[in-house]
């Protein structure tokens, strides 16, 4: 019986020196995705505080329709001085334009109010209000800090519509 014990008692050792570097590699890698977390929330801080970033559109979800993946490079660029908006619309226009060929999210505008509040849990949310624009009323977008965020367009003559897509840094070849 107590040979029975004393091996048992061995196993148990055992098992806990075997299990001891594999408990710290998970703490290891825990530790590793709240840096690579970390760093990717400050790094998407530093685009919104600089005022200057893209937002890259890749689905769209218009009011009373299905939603719909983009394909194309559809994007929203914000600078200090211009928001530039090259977004589709799929949706209800209340009244009608002639002869347009462009989607009334394809505008740039240098005239906007712009607001950054922090958002509840984290991340930001942004209000750009165009003044020389008069289809676009409002563009709410609202950003994690992940760098994953939501434009929601309200629009004077036409339904809402809304847009998931990520928040990146502009690419040298649009600057």
């Amino acid at each position: 019986m107590k040979r029975f014990f004393v091996i048992r008692l061995s196993l148990l050792l055992a098992t806990g020196l075997l299990s001891a570097p594999l408990l710290f590699a998970q703490e290891t890698r825990s530790e590793k995705r709240s840096d690579k977390k970390a760093e990717k929330a400050a790094e998407v801080k530093a685009l919104i505080d600089s005022h200057y970033y893209l937002f890259n559109a890749q689905t769209a979800f218009p009011i009373g329709g299905r939603m719909r993946n983009i394909t194309s490079n559809y994007d929203l660029v914000v600078k200090k001085d211009s928001v530039v908006s090259y977004l589709p619309y799929f949706g209800r226009a209340y009244t009608a334009e002639y002869n347009v060929t462009r989607s009334p999210l394809d505008f740039t505008s240098t005239s906007f109010d712009y607001t950054v509040t922090p958002g509840k849990k984290d991340g930001w949310a942004i209000t750009i209000k165009p003044k020389d624009n008069k289809s676009v009323q409002t563009m709410y977008l609202t950003v994690s800090s992940e760098g994953y965020a939501t434009l929601q367009v309200t629009s004077n003559d036409r339904t809402a519509i809304s847009f998931n897509g990520t928040l990146q840094a502009i690419p040298a070849k649009r600057r």
